[in-house]
């Protein structure tokens, strides 16, 4: 048994696939198959029950699973306590943030940081405001960036970017002329809201007067869709200005403030306030607490 075998039996059970295990692990499925089979041969037990392309955990691969997570979680571990022995920071930051973050906020700081730690590699994981906050609970990521405010008395929490909402809307809408818009503006426009997330949670409370009034387009999964289907005139959306700059600047799209509310974003850095934190971990809190400060 290898940390290999060990990491490709996780993905085969998380994705119930040996082809798609292989695609995120750049392995070819007989490499899979292969590795699988060596790990039966050593535990003298069958660890998935095969049904067409699709594979479950047999109840010796269920008990397998919980101790194949301790190991890599201790593995990585080691290495990196090894790494923290080092006068400069090494070895790998965790750390977890949604997608527009990870586009839009953190590009400058990550350039800056890998300027000056350049034995570090970033890892990332991108989920959620929430998803991240249960990794940064539980230990799997170093730090977190979310969206304020949280209540976990377990983390420290600091302040790092905040950032006002506007309408954007194409060159062509009705509304590009105007300096400000009134929210009562809005609702006769044809809408895109975010399938999720904070900016989704405040439209519903914004809208929740005009709920019959509304016309509601399009629902997009990301950033990058609603700013291009706006740019094409298919409807407004709010969005955190900073998101959409370059496309203003451009004339792709025109951000334009609301007038009868006042809408903002603020992210926070967030880690465990019980955690010895890794210094590649220490080190980017006391980069990003510079920039912002």
């Amino acid at each position: 048994m290898d940390f290999d075998q060990l990491t490709t039996f996780l993905e085969v059970a998380k994705s119930a696939n040996f082809s798609r295990a292989g695609k995120k692990l750049f392995l070819s499925q007989p490499a899979v198959s292969a590795q699988i089979r060596q790990l039966e041969l050593e535990y003298g037990a069958k660890l998935f029950d095969r049904f067409g392309k699709k594979v479950r955990l047999t109840a010796a691969g269920d008990a397998l699973l919980e101790y194949a997570e301790k190991l890599l979680t201790m593995r990585n571990e080691s290495l990196r306590a090894v790494a923290d022995q080092a006068n400069t920071p090494r070895g790998t930051l965790l750390i977890g943030a949604n997608e527009a973050t990870c586009l839009y906020v953190l590009p400058e700081v990550f350039a800056e940081y890998h300027r000056l730690y350049s034995d570090v590699q970033i890892n990332i994981y991108r989920n959620f405001s929430n998803k991240v906050l249960e990794k940064v609970e539980d230990g799997t990521l170093d730090v977190g960036i979310v969206t304020l405010p949280i209540k976990s008395p377990s983390l420290k929490t600091h302040s790092i970017f905040r950032d006002r909402l506007v309408l954007m809307v194409s060159p062509q809408s009705p509304l590009a002329k105007k300096k400000v818009v009134r929210t009562s503006e809005i609702v006769e426009q044809p809408l895109i809201f975010p399938k999720t997330g904070f900016t989704r949670q405040m439209l519903d409370k914004l809208f929740r007067p005009y709920r019959s009034q509304i016309h509601v387009t399009m629902e997009l999964a990301s950033v990058g869709m609603i700013k291009a289907f706006v740019a094409a005139n298919l409807g407004v959306s709010l969005i955190s200005e900073t998101f959409a700059r370059e496309e203003a600047r451009v004339g792709e799209v025109k951000l334009i403030p609301i007038a009868d509310v006042d809408l903002w974003r603020e992210l926070g850095l967030i880690y465990r306030r019980d955690r010895t934190l890794p210094r590649a971990a220490a080190a980017f809190i006391s980069l990003i607490s510079r920039r912002t400060a």
